[in-house]
């Protein structure tokens, strides 16, 4: 037996891929490619069954209806500098290893986040954990300067307290979530599938979403062809709730986009009368949206 070599990864392995002002992602080891999901698929049905779909069907076919046991055979092993605030976001993806750089044992490097001046805006009015219209020059540029200054403050009072002799462990907490960390990640393919469905989402936050980016973009390279799946019946795929499907009948059926959401039971109005400017009517009427500017 032989195992799975991709030259294209094997190249890149390695290499740093910059995100953000001084973190990156680097593509440490694989496991598997592209034949090692057919590979897997295949052991259910035996070899007679390649004549009947190709692999690039096969593997487009198993994503499709969901097969996910096949894609958990490759897996990833990436390194990772990020900000601790980005951090917090990513660890929440409990479907993988992670081995962090200890601030116990090791001095933290002074090295600190600040947001570019477009990335700081208004609280969302429809996303309560987002950002929303641009800020006046004067707060950005008020935030930015108090960012910098608090956390040049923090490092002073962290290389402070080590000087006098404070342990590692206990100096550390005066250090704000801009500053940076990294972490070796390992995950498999289909939970690294579920970490970027949601962390390329236009909903979630700018800062993780690039690094899922440059994440993916490694990925891709060790499995191309479950990568274009992963592109059509994931990233770009809708999905319809029950109500939605009434409401799709309707439209079917010659309704207008309201009618179709009253008759579905899709609010639009608040009991004030004042339009609804979230909720699942909404929400609908996007997918809608998207609906029409598909390719």
């Amino acid at each position: 037996m032989v195992r799975p070599v991709v030259p294209e990864a094997d190249r890149v392995i390695g290499v740093r891929r910059p995100v953000l002002t001084h973190g990156f992602v680097a593509l440490v080891d694989y496991m598997g490619n592209d034949a090692a999901i057919v590979q897997a698929a295949r052991v259910s049905y035996g070899q007679g069954t390649k004549s009947v779909r190709d692999d690039r069907g096969l593997v487009r076919y198993l994503l499709r209806h969901r097969h996910t046991t096949p894609f958990e055979m490759v897996e990833y092993k990436f390194l990772v500098r990020l900000p601790i605030f980005v951090a917090r976001q990513f660890i929440r993806h409990r479907s993988g290893s992670f081995n962090e750089y200890s601030a116990r044992y090791s001095i933290v490097p002074d090295e600190y986040e600040v947001p570019p001046p477009e990335e700081v805006r208004h609280q969302s009015t429809r996303n309560r954990q987002g950002r929303g219209d641009p800020l006046p020059p004067e707060a950005v540029e008020r935030f930015r300067t108090d960012l910098d200054r608090v956390s040049k403050d923090a490092y002073a009072t962290y290389s402070r307290a080590l000087a006098d002799g404070v342990a590692r462990e206990t100096a550390r907490l005066v250090l704000p979530v801009a500053y940076y960390t990294q972490w070796y990640w390992k995950t498999n393919l289909w939970n690294l599938f579920h970490f970027l469905r949601l962390r390329l989402d236009p909903h979630a936050q700018e800062e993780i979403r690039l690094f899922a980016a440059e994440i993916a973009r490694l990925a891709r390279v060790v499995c191309p062809v479950a990568f274009e799946a992963f592109d059509e019946f994931e990233l770009a795929s809708i999905g319809f709730g029950r109500r939605e499907l009434v409401a799709l009948r309707a439209l079917l059926d010659g309704k207008t986009p309201t009618e179709a959401c009253g008759s579905a039971g899709l609010p639009l109005v608040r009991d004030d009368g004042r339009p609804m400017t979230s909720g699942e009517g909404v929400e609908f009427l996007e997918k809608l949206e998207r609906l029409r500017r598909a390719e």
